[in-house]
């Protein structure tokens, strides 16, 4: 190697115990379009115990780019990498570990775009000081796959260049060194090292992406990366998984030094990685799972963010009886997928999470001999909000097919008995996840829902999905969430357009939501400009209906009454009760009633709601199963950007916005039209703001008017009959039902 020429790139490469792997490691590490001495390759033989230092002399007399240092102690795979950083004198160095392999033209494409960066540098502009690379897994047996992470890594942003702030999606990918190609002076002055033992990767790529002022992707494979080798860490059980704890140590120890808007995200990374390595079977052995189980609970204590919410489901539900130390419950939860019942008294928020985890493998074996019956070509299934009872517009697609296609039997999907008896009567049911079930799951004509049905309930040939949505897009959905990877909060897309492979219909109730659920759903189904059957109601809503609501939810006659619905704020963890709830009851006076609505998505409760003798009686209306009686018993609407304002313009009465972090909530989850430009009525930054809209009565009607011209033109009454007519034979297209068919 010509030593006066400073390498472009050093390629690091720990050696231990890969005697079978080795030649082809070395042999990959080419590239046909390198100059003399732009590549340079650092191999730390680290006292492996085989034929690896001798494969590794004999390469590097063949090649000048090949220097091999032997050490006389073995240090660990961190330990090795240190050595082989010691000695590297490149520009960037790129840590590949030699049991994986480099694809075809991989080192050329990495070179090209080091080149380019290196132009960039010399211009004045900063170069890139993380090359994030693709990558494939291997197998043993020869068979490939793609990356699996591959989608949060996506977008114009870190394929240009930006921060881990601007895309913090890219840390829930693959936060291994080994496709992270470093600028080496930015690695050396964060002031990390790689750590001893297992994991010992982490300590330094998260400090380097959090830390990077630009980074880029490169959006091709470039790396193989070998699974279920024997040896590996991941296939290997030993109590050195626990190394991992010491880790994050360094991780939130360089983030105290330089504090980073994406702690939060890491904890919860670092949790979720400690807790499926708790979950793998064999990884932690019997006698060390406790004491793992331990340090899980102290690591949550320690470095959870103040204010942190977990997430919701059953992610959320792992999360909190980690946090409680509560090992037997989240066992047996991992075991049977039920808690025990001392644990479940104590789960009362979280129990829908509970309910919604897989059962167990069984019931697949069931599902799938239902399946060789005949379809029921009477039978349709309902659902609405994963399950949770009888509501939003499968409700009212029901309601008119009893009367309009009256072969068709309905049956409701629900969770719970107390969901079951709180169906209208008459209404048929079946428990999720029961015989029953399955057996409507497998054999149903129809499928109606506000959500999708599970992935793992396959669309029969001949059947039809009827995707009815639950509320008019303001915020980015389905797949134009990809650019907002916080409100994405790790969908899987490939999953999402499974499911939207699976619709026949989808229902629309304007035309802004056509438009927009066209792209963000993109598939082969029809869309139903029909209107919102839920809001059918609303259209045809009496005043003597308003009143028999008004009285059923003990609101006095005389009171002019306000709902408060804020949305679901994925940036801040949940409900967030920015309107000051006591102070405005107090601006609005005795003579108001404030009834305050949750989002769905949050368990726990509307907060303090107490207020003085001269105030609004305050009424938490959070678990009223039916919105639209809210609806109907409000005499004007306070929200943020919840889709309830499309529903309450049906009714033509006041709204407000209450809109203090619009800029933060835009940005976060991405908008479809600029709420504040074209609001349905006055738009309030503070509390006394909304109070002063609230008391002035109806101060701009025109606003809602050019509203409901553009969200509410078919909302006459009329939707549902038009959905029925077009997926349910009706009239003359009806038949009788074949009793000889089995039903469900």
């Amino acid at each position: 190697m010509n030593t006066s020429v400073i390498p472009l790139l050093s390629i690091v490469l720990p050696v231990h115990g890969v005697e079978r792997f080795l030649p082809d490691c070395l042999d990959s590490l080419r590239a046909e379009s390198a100059a003399p001495g732009e590549v340079e390759i650092i191999a730390v033989d680290d006292l492996s115990p085989d034929g690896c230092g001798a494969i590794l002399d004999r390469y590097a007399a063949d090649d000048p780019r090949l220097r091999v240092r032997h050490l006389t102690e073995n240090r660990g795979l961190g330990g090795a990498r240190e050595a082989g950083l010691a000695e590297a004198g490149g520009r960037w160095v790129w840590f590949v570990d030699s049991d994986d392999r480099l694809l075809d033209g991989a080192l050329d494409a990495v070179l090209a775009e080091l080149r380019a960066e290196e132009e960039r540098a010399a211009s004045g502009l900063p170069p890139a000081d993380v090359l994030l690379t693709d990558f494939v897994h291997v197998y043993n047996d020869g068979g490939a796959a793609p990356n699996p992470w591959h989608h949060h890594l996506t977008g114009p942003e870190l394929a240009a260049g930006c921060t881990a702030a601007d895309h913090p999606d890219l840390l829930r990918a693959v936060m291994a060194v080994w496709n992270k190609v470093l600028r080496r002076d930015y690695l050396l002055g964060l002031g990390v090292s790689f750590g001893r033992g297992y994991y010992e990767d982490i300590s330094v790529t998260y400090p380097a992406l959090l830390a990077a002022g630009r980074l880029r992707f490169l959006d091709r494979p470039c790396y193989a990366y070998r699974r279920g080798r024997p040896g590996a860490i991941t296939s290997t059980p030993s109590p050195k998984h626990a190394d991992a704890f010491a880790q994050y140590e360094e991780i939130f120890a360089f983030l105290d030094r330089r504090p980073h808007p994406l702690r939060a995200t890491v904890f919860e990374r670092t949790v979720r990685q400690a807790l499926t390595v708790y979950d793998t079977p064999g990884l932690v052995p019997p006698a060390s799972r406790p004491d793992f189980f331990r340090r899980i609970t102290e690591h949550i204590a320690r470095h959870r963010p103040p204010g942190h919410l977990f997430p919701r489901g059953p992610r959320g539900l792992s999360y909190r009886l980690a946090a409680r130390g509560a090992r037997r419950s989240y066992d047996e939860l991992r075991r049977t997928r039920a808690l025990p019942r001392a644990a479940r008294r104590h789960t009362l928020a979280v129990a829908p999470a509970v309910r919604r985890v897989v059962r167990g493998g069984a019931r697949f074996a069931v599902y799938n001999a239902f399946r060789r019956l005949p379809m029921d070509e009477h039978l349709a299934v309902y659902a609405a909000y994963w399950h949770r009872g009888y509501a939003c517009n499968p409700a009212a697609i029901y309601e008119r097919a009893r009367e309009l296609a009256p072969q068709i039997r309905g049956v409701w999907v629900v969770e719970t008995p107390a969901q079951a008896a709180a169906l209208p009567p008459g209404v048929p049911y079946v428990l999720l996840n029961s015989p029953g079930y399955l057996r409507a799951m497998a054999t149903a004509k129809y499928f109606v829902n506000n959500v999708n049905f599970p992935h793992t309930m396959g669309k029969r040939p001949g059947s039809v999905h009827l995707q009815t949505q639950h509320g008019t897009p303001l915020k980015s959905m389905g797949m134009d969430l990809k650019d907002h990877p916080i409100a994405a909060d790790g969908m899987d897309f490939g999953r999402l357009q499974e499911a939207v492979d699976r619709w026949d219909y989808l229902v629309s109730p304007n035309p802004h939501t056509s438009e927009h659920f066209a792209r963000a759903f993109p598939g082969r189904y029809r869309i139903l400009e029909t209107g919102y059957p839920r809001n059918d109601r609303l259209a045809l809503a009496t005043a003597e209906e308003c009143a028999a609501v008004r009285e059923a939810l003990g609101i006095r006659t005389g009171q002019r009454t306000v709902l408060y619905a804020p949305t679901h704020r994925e940036a801040r963890g949940g409900y967030l009760p920015l309107l000051d709830l006591p102070e405005l009851a107090r601006r609005l006076g005795p003579g108001h009633t404030l009834l305050v609505r949750t989002h769905y998505f949050h368990t726990g409760g509307a907060g303090d709601l107490t207020a003085g003798p001269d105030a609004a009686r305050i009424v938490d209306v959070s678990d009223h199963p039916v919105v639209e009686d809210l609806y109907l018993a409000a005499d004007a609407l306070v929200t943020d950007y919840s889709s309830m304002m499309f529903d309450y313009a049906v009714l033509d009465r006041p709204i407000t916005l209450f809109a203090p972090d619009w800029d933060e909530y835009r940005a976060v989850r991405g908008v479809y039209f600029d709420l504040l430009a074209e609001p349905p009525g006055a738009v309030a930054t503070t509390t006394g703001q909304a109070a002063d809209a609230l008391l002035a009565g109806d101060p701009d009607p025109q606003l809602r008017a050019r509203f409901r011209e553009r969200f509410c033109p078919w909302d006459d009454g009329h939707a549902a009959e038009r959905v029925v007519r077009e997926v349910f034979p009706t009239g003359a297209q009806a038949t009788a039902p074949d009793r000889r068919v089995l039903t469900a």
